[in-house]
């Protein structure tokens, strides 16, 4: 059991959730550190070590029934009671047009981004309900308010989605204390970015948003005294690209390709 706070952190192993871990780590927090991988997760947490930080490693997939609640029952054995919740486990479909788009990968889709987002603040609402009360914070997508086929169909749905429980969350536990709050980022260099149907290049990647800088809001906001709250927060690139190119890569991708009936048979 641990005296300091106690953050819990998905998606922990990259991106965002990699550098929200060690900012809230510097900040004083001990930070479970979940994600699906062990080794991305262990070199986070080797890293705040490094700076002298509290971070215990947590492997679990909280999608999968149960997970959520033993995820929680863990952190409670080896730390103590939560204080504070960032969702940063994020995925996006390989299909981005809602013609083309599997029912398996919407579904699964909307399972990482949404659905776990709520089995796990539910585990955690207990603890975050507590004493003067805890923080949840969510990891959304400016997708949710303008979704388009850069994050594709199912991104957007499950970020709005997500953007709407937050609400939700605010509107019905504020009085007891609960601080919910969403961050919506603009187009970000993370992982993700590689399961576009156009990967941008490096030189495209210099303007938009580091995981770092999605970091300092949420350690800003998580800092802030438990009184107050930043309900929503936009952070966005200062500089927009032209993804005109990426958006009409992303319409055919998935396409069924023309029947051999079809097929332009003319000399």
């Amino acid at each position: 059991m641990t005296t300091t706070p106690v953050a819990l952190v998905t998606g922990a192993g990259s991106g965002m959730g990699r550098a929200t871990a060690i900012k809230l780590a510097a900040a004083g927090n001990h930070v479970a550190l979940v994600g699906r991988r062990a080794d991305p997760l262990e070199q986070t947490r080797q890293a705040i070590i490094a700076a002298r930080g509290a971070a215990t490693v947590l492997v679990s997939d909280i999608t999968a029934p149960g997970a959520a609640q033993e995820l929680i029952t863990a952190v409670h054995k080896q730390l103590g009671r939560i204080s504070l919740l960032v969702h940063a486990a994020g995925s996006s479909s390989r299909i981005l047009n809602a013609r083309w788009v599997s029912p398996e990968e919407w579904r699964e889709v909307l399972e990482v981004n949404l659905t776990a987002v709520h089995l796990l603040t539910q585990a955690a609402l207990e603890d975050l309900l507590t004493g003067d009360g805890g923080t949840v914070i969510a990891v959304s997508s400016l997708a949710a308010v303008n979704p388009n086929l850069l994050g594709g169909a199912a991104y957007g749905a499950a970020k709005a989605g997500v953007r709407n429980y937050m609400t939700f969350l605010h509107n019905t536990f504020r009085g007891d204390g609960l601080r919910a709050i969403t961050v919506l980022p603009g187009e970000a260099d993370t992982p993700i970015l590689e399961g576009r149907a156009r990967p941008p290049a490096t030189e495209e990647r210099r303007n938009m948003l580091q995981p770092d800088d999605v970091a300092d809001a949420i350690a800003v906001i998580a800092a802030l005294p438990q009184r107050a709250v930043v309900q929503e927060l936009i952070i966005a690139p200062t500089r927009q690209r032209d993804t005109s190119t990426d958006l009409e890569i992303s319409r055919h991708l998935g396409a069924p390709s023309p029947s051999k009936d079809h097929e332009d048979t003319t000399a």
